[in-house]
C-alpha cells in the first residue's frame, strides 16, 4: 500500500511540475510578435511585385528613409517593389484615422509602414495614450479589413531633444504603446530608439549632426542608422 501511494505521489509531482512550466492560453507566445523576416520581403525575394505605403507625421513625408528604402528596394529587387509616401507633416493619429482610405487603403499595398506616436505625444493635440491606440487599433482594422493580407509594420522612431522635446514629455509612453499594441496583434515592430540612443548616449553633438533641429533626421541619419534597422529586421538583406 505505501508503495503505491509512493507511486501516485511521484505522478502528482511530475504532473504539477509540467503544469508549472508549461505556457497557459498562449502566455508565451511574445516570439510571434518579435519577427525578424517580414511576408512583403519573402514575396520579394520570391520574384513577386509588392506595392508598400509609409504612413506617418513628418518623419515619413519628408524622412529620406523612404526614399532610400526604395532605392535600396530598386537596387536589389529591380522593379518588384513601389513604395509610396503617404506622410503627413504636423500630423497625428486623428488624422491618420481620417485619411487612411484616401492616403492607404486606395494605394491597395502588400504592406504599410505606420508611425505616429511622436506627435500624439505633443501636448496640444490632446490626444491620451488611451486614445492614441484607439486610433491606431482601428486605422489597423480598417486596412486589415480591405486586405488581411496586408502586412502592418509598425515604427517607433528617434528620441527627440532640445526644443522639439518640450512639449512631448510623455513621448516614452506612447512609444512604449506601440510596442504594447505590436506584441498584442502580432505585428511587426521596428523599434529605431536603441540605436539612436546608441548615438545620442555617446555624444549629443553627433547625434545632433544626424538630427539637427532635434527631431528630424536628415539623410545621412536615416542612412546610417534608420534604414540598416529596417534591412536587418525585415530580412531584407539580398
Amino acid at each position: 500500500m505505501k508503495s503505491t501511494q509512493f507511486i501516485y505521489t511521484l505522478f502528482a509531482v511530475a504532473a504539477l511540475s509540467i503544469s508549472s512550466t508549461t505556457p497557459v492560453n498562449g502566455a508565451n507566445d511574445d516570439k510571434k510578435a518579435e519577427k525578424t523576416k517580414s511576408v512583403f520581403a519573402e514575396k520579394l525575394k520570391a520574384g513577386k511585385k509588392q506595392t508598400i505605403v509609409a504612413y506617418g507625421t513628418s518623419l515619413t513625408q519628408y524622412g529620406a528613409w523612404v526614399k532610400q528604402l526604395q532605392d535600396y528596394l530598386e537596387k536589389n529587387y529591380p522593379g518588384l517593389a513601389t513604395v509610396t509616401n503617404s506622410g503627413g507633416s504636423g500630423q497625428q493619429s486623428e488624422w491618420g484615422l481620417k485619411n487612411v482610405q484616401e492616403k492607404v487603403i486606395k494605394l491597395k499595398p502588400d504592406a504599410v509602414f505606420i508611425e505616429f506616436s511622436v506627435n500624439d505625444c505633443v501636448g496640444r493635440f490632446k490626444i491620451s495614450v488611451e486614445k492614441a491606440k484607439s486610433n491606431l487599433a482601428e486605422i489597423t482594422k480598417r486596412i486589415k479589413d480591405a486586405n488581411p493580407d496586408c502586412e502592418i509594420i509598425l515604427q517607433v522612431m528617434n528620441p527627440v531633444i532640445g526644443k522639439s522635446a518640450a512639449d512631448r514629455k510623455d513621448m516614452k509612453s506612447y512609444q512604449q504603446m506601440y510596442r504594447d499594441f505590436a506584441k498584442e496583434k502580432g505585428y511587426i515592430l521596428i523599434d529605431h530608439m536603441p540605436e539612436w540612443e546608441k548615438v545620442l548616449d555617446k555624444s549629443e553633438k553627433d547625434f545632433l549632426k544626424f538630427v539637427p533641429d532635434g527631431l528630424h533626421p536628415g539623410g545621412p541619419g536615416y542612412e546610417k542608422v534608420v534604414i540598416p534597422t529596417i534591412i536587418r529586421q525585415l530580412g531584407l538583406e539580398k
